[in-house]
């Protein structure tokens, strides 16, 4: 099957515009004194680098694709404005001749900053790994007691003496020293609040240290 071919009316319109604007930079090159194979390179240059400034743009939005890409669209929309008729081909100004003697360097040093441009690419972060799963244990139920039918009443069990609180000798001698520099700033013997909340005991333990402190 023969397809027909259609040509894209965009695809038309931005040759007739990139043939016309070509032209008109090479006019205004060779107005400008460059003669010869000199003054077509002069559109080719400021092509190349509308076009390089104007893929870093579709990679990376950065600045100094910005101004580079404004640069060159300056200098092709120029060209265009300055061969309609507003400035004398014939006799071109100092100032165009300067700037048209000075593009290459200019085009030169804008094609190698966005040549050795570096992308900034943060990689995706890895996905965290899935838990595990954990073994299912078996647990073992215990049966169900049977009910009691009567519950014997408690017997009365008689209390059992509090059993002494042992301290250890050395935490003695620190609560010593501890009583010692409390009598000498108070006054006073130290009584078991103060000392438990000095040395952080249970109290218990503070009023068995002040028993044999006495």
């Amino acid at each position: 099957m023969k397809r027909s071919i259609r040509p894209d009316a965009v695809l038309v319109q931005a040759v007739i515009a990139g043939a016309l604007s070509f032209a008109h930079l090479h006019d205004l090159a060779q107005a400008a004194g460059q003669t010869g194979w000199k003054a077509w390179a002069y559109p080719i240059s400021v092509d190349l680098l509308l076009v390089a400034a104007w893929r870093r743009l579709r990679a990376q939005r950065s600045r100094l694709a910005w101004c580079w890409f404004v640069v060159a669209l300056v200098a092709s929309l120029g060209a265009n404005i300055a061969t309609a008729g507003f400035l004398d081909m014939n006799h071109p100004p100092a100032l165009l001749r300067l700037g048209v003697a000075g593009w290459p360097a200019l085009a030169f040093l804008g094609g190698t900053l966005l040549a050795h441009q570096h992308t900034d690419h943060t990689p995706d972060p890895e996905p965290a790994p899935e838990p595990e799963p954990r073994p299912m244990v078996a647990v073992d139920r215990p049966e169900t007691p049977e009910p009691v039918s009567e519950i014997p009443e408690p017997e009365s069990v008689p209390a059992l003496p509090k059993a002494a609180v042992s301290v250890p000798p050395a935490l003695i001698d620190h609560a010593r020293k501890v009583a010692t520099d409390h009598r000498t700033r108070t006054g006073a013997d130290i009584d078991a609040a103060t000392l438990r909340a000095r040395l952080g005991i249970p109290e218990d333990l503070a009023g068995a240290i002040v028993a044999q402190l006495a």
